[in-house]
């Protein structure tokens, strides 16, 4: 296949120097090129994004601002996929002569010991330091006093902790590195990495790497990448490859050709329409997060809970619901909202329901040429949503169960209902007899505790190393009580954006 345009020599600029991807296999991750170049910062702590030691920064589109910083685990995402980009390491950031500030407090506060997962840290708690919108919450003599703090995840000077909810500190202790974030201020004049965020990011590049028989291939526009599945239907499809990275670095999974989604611009809008929010598959979690803006309340109950930022700022919406895994956990917030999804094929697009998208275990009915192009909310919302997720940790686990709730009361009486649920069979599904033994009876606790019981019995809960079947189905019954004293009003007035 030709593309539009022939792909230029890659290469990806690293704490300002441009450096060539000649050579590299179609598999290798940022963290191995970086660390066969000298750059040993960032570590391999667990080789699947659930220890950050990897952290690195990467030059974005911005939502607030032109450029922004964003954190993403090297040990993940392809270097080829970095093909144009801009990269800074914790060795970019600042020297031993001259610390940056976030480097600074680490080091007067105590904030590293053994010092292996620290340069992970530095660069996460960056992407913090500049992220656009942060702002001082109250005055502060910026020593971090405990008494100053505004509350246990936010700091007096904006400092959202969840930046460092990716990394793991696994001998010094968290307090340390907690009091050097609430200790930073703002970047002074003249910063170069700040004044680089009002210049635009780096445009996408079309990119083809062939080494050993394995590509790599950037498509430019949504319909080389149909093309490309059409003539090789083996292709691997990814986006911000969360899961496809896991299967590289611990499954030696190989492709023969892997094609990247995740910076085509027809998968990558987020618009509010008539009837309908249309939010493409091809948009980071973080990106949807602070696009929407609390204006979908269940995504935004959902999105602190979903991994954590590091993954959030690579993860994308299609993907979860493409890799089909029963334990993703958007899909039943998704399916509770009567999510539709938007396939793309060299035949022409088709509007598929989610809750016919799956039809086993890691099974849907996405054709080998279709790509998922983009998902549809039906517009109004409904009044009464939440997103309940049991894990063994409040955040960055896996899910044990997760339930979505989408419902309407009018007069005290259940008018509509829809929950959607995952980990309690081998596919996500909506719970469609709780929602029948729901609509039309009152919505109080005696009708509700019936409809509880209802929701226990509600899919095939298995037993595995998170959870066993009966605690699955104890979990169900108990969410459906939850939602009602956590909601026990008989109406709301209707949402809508």
């Amino acid at each position: 296949m030709t593309t539009s345009s022939a792909p230029c020599v890659p290469w990806v600029t690293v704490n300002g120097d441009e450096l060539p991807l000649a050579g590299v296999a179609a598999h290798t991750t940022a963290l191995d090129w970086l660390r066969g170049r000298g750059l040993t910062g960032a570590k391999e702590g667990c080789a699947e994004g659930e220890c950050g030691a990897c952290s690195v920064l990467v030059a974005r589109p911005g939502t607030t601002s032109p450029t922004e910083w964003t954190s993403v685990n090297a040990c993940l995402v392809p270097v080829a996929a970095l093909d144009g980009q801009e990269l800074v390491t914790s060795e970019g950031l600042g020297s031993s002569d001259e610390l940056h500030p976030v480097q600074q407090e680490l080091a007067v506060r105590g904030g590293s010991q053994c010092g292996y997962c620290t340069p992970g840290f530095v660069c996460s708690l960056a992407a913090e330091f500049y992220r656009p919108g942060r702002v001082s919450t109250s005055s502060t003599t910026g020593d971090g006093d405990e008494a100053e703090v505004c509350d246990h995840e936010h700091g007096p000077n904006g400092v959202d902790l969840h930046a460092l909810s990716g990394n793991l500190c696994r001998c010094t202790g968290y307090r340390p590195i907690r009091d050097a974030a609430y200790a930073l201020g703002s970047p002074e004049d003249g910063d170069a990495l700040a004044s680089r965020q009002q210049q635009p990011p780096p445009e996408p590049r079309p990119t083809r790497i062939s080494v050993d028989g394995a590509e790599f291939v950037r498509p430019e526009t949504l319909t080389e990448a149909l093309g490309l599945l059409v003539e090789r239907p083996e292709a691997q499809v990814v986006a911000g490859s969360t899961d496809w990275g896991v299967e590289v670095n611990l499954r030696g999974r190989r492709a023969p050709l892997v094609v990247a989604v995740d910076r085509l611009p027809e998968l990558r809008e987020l618009s509010f329409r008539t009837g309908h929010v249309e939010i493409g598959a091809a948009l980071t979690l973080t990106e949807i997060e602070r696009k929407l803006n609390g204006r979908v309340p269940i995504l935004a109950e959902l999105f602190p809970q979903f991994a954590s930022r590091l993954i959030r700022n690579s993860a994308t919406i299609g993907g979860n619901i493409g890799t089909a895994s029963p334990i993703g956990d958007a899909p039943p917030a998704l399916l509770a909202l009567d999510a539709e999804l938007v396939l793309a094929s060299p035949r022409g697009e088709r509007v598929v329901s989610l809750a016919d998208y799956f039809t086993g275990y890691r099974e849907t009915v996405l054709a080998a040429d279709e790509l998922i192009r983009s998902v549809r909310l039906p517009l109004p919302l409904a009044p009464l949503v939440a997103f309940h997720k049991i894990a063994k940790r409040r955040f960055d686990d896996i899910s044990s169960v997760a339930v979505g709730y989408a419902l309407e009361i009018a007069d005290g009486t259940v008018v509509r209902a829809r929950i959607g649920l995952g980990g309690v069979a081998a596919t996500p599904l909506r719970a469609v007899a709780t929602e029948d033994a729901l609509v039309g009876q009152p919505w109080t606790e005696e009708s509700v505790r019936r409809a509880a019981a209802v929701l226990a019995g509600e899919g095939t809960p298995m037993d595995d190393h998170r959870a066993s079947s009966s605690y699955r189905s104890a979990m169900l019954g108990q969410s459906l009580l939850r939602l009602f004293h956590t909601h026990p009003e008989t109406h709301r007035e209707e949402v809508s954006v």
